[in-house]
């Protein structure tokens, strides 16, 4: 079955850290397609900085030319806050008999148990998460419980069924955020080598972040 990743944030900017983790997850649990979503109102993060159609194209032109990279604005066009298992439930209808692998960080999955009707969601995707040096998987309480039950070892696992697994896969470490890039540009520094030179040439070009320090839509 042709799987696929979601991969969502607000990518406010999109950098390498998000395209290596995407890269090396395509390759190696073997998905059909990365499909990237821009956050259209992230519910636990308040408003973004660039707006909606700017962290858009910057994700375009970050993945333009990669096989594999998909661009999804549905929650972009959605009205009210981005829940992650209402655009589950879109992809679920679009894709009846494709596998979808929800990507997510370390820190997020801890979270997991805050996130609305978290259940709902491996009844939907999988749950794949992006393991850096210095976080720990639980193994304890509900999220402890949780990866005895779903977690599993086997790639095949996320191809055989279309939802319902854990896995937990490390991915190189990038010590870069869209926070400090912003710092950059706010502080007229250059965020090269962070960041695509055409998501950058697309910072350059709007001002996105220049001299902003307040949050907008």
């Amino acid at each position: 079955m042709n799987s696929i990743g979601v991969f969502g944030g607000t990518f406010d900017p999109i950098h390498y850290g998000h395209l290596r983790t995407a890269f090396e997850l395509l390759q190696a649990l073997r998905f059909d397609e990365v499909r990237f979503m821009p956050c259209g109102d992230p519910p636990h993060r308040g408003q973004t900085f660039a707006d909606a159609e700017l962290r858009l194209q910057m994700v375009q032109v970050a993945t333009a030319g990669q096989a594999g990279f998909v661009v999804d604005d549905r929650e972009l066009k959605r009205q009210g806050p981005s829940y992650s298992v209402d655009t589950l439930s879109t992809l679920r209808a679009d894709y009846p008999e494709r596998p979808l692998g929800l990507i997510v960080g370390m820190d997020a999955f801890l979270g997991l148990t805050r996130w609305r009707q978290w259940r709902e969601i491996l009844e939907l995707a999988h749950v794949v998460v992006a393991h850096r040096p210095g976080w720990r998987a639980p193994d304890m309480g509900p999220l402890g419980e949780l990866l005895t039950e779903r977690g599993t070892h086997r790639i095949n696992d996320l191809h055989e069924s279309l939802a319902g697994k854990i896995v937990i896969h490390d991915v190189t470490q990038l010590e870069i955020s869209s926070t400090d890039i912003r710092d950059l540009v706010a502080g007229g520094r250059d965020p090269r080598f962070l960041t695509p030179n055409a998501v950058r040439e697309v910072i350059n070009q709007s001002g996105c972040y220049a001299g902003t320090d307040k949050p907008r839509k």
